[in-house]
């Protein structure tokens, strides 16, 4: 049950600073840069499906090794890293095979989910400590 409590909080954690990213802080970049490719009317289904997903990850490959070890350190480089890979995985493939996608777009995403990633990674871990997981 604790589990389920720390996945479900990690979740509010990590939609919760994403939608400020993607509403607030990067809406005018990613409409500028991109804004050719977005939808007007987004498929929210497979973005809640991401997101489900991409906290199983957080905690499978950051928070659990680093409480585990008892190190915060652990959690800070494993889920900066986790945030890394992943995001470059997307943005990446975007520059290798998409007309014009801006690499300024790929790099400022990556330095984002390595930031989102970690922050949440922290925020999760810390939330294990709390519930004794």
């Amino acid at each position: 049950m604790k589990y389920m409590i720390l996945y479900i909080l990690t979740f509010v954690v990590f939609l919760a600073i994403d939608f400020i990213w993607l509403n607030f802080i990067a809406k005018n970049l990613y409409a500028q840069k991109i804004g050719h490719l977005l939808s007007e009317n987004p498929n929210l289904i497979p973005a809640l499906i991401f997101y489900l997903i991409f906290v199983v990850g957080i905690i499978v490959f950051a928070v659990i090794p680093g409480y585990e070890s008892k190190s915060i350190w652990k959690v800070i480089l494993l889920g900066a890293l986790f945030g890394c890979l992943t995001y470059s995985t997307y943005d990446l493939t975007n520059l290798a095979t998409l007309k014009n996608w801006p690499v300024s777009v790929t790099v400022i995403d990556i330095i984002w989910g390595t930031s989102v990633s970690t922050i949440t990674a922290v925020s999760s871990y810390y939330i294990a400590t709390l519930l004794k997981v």
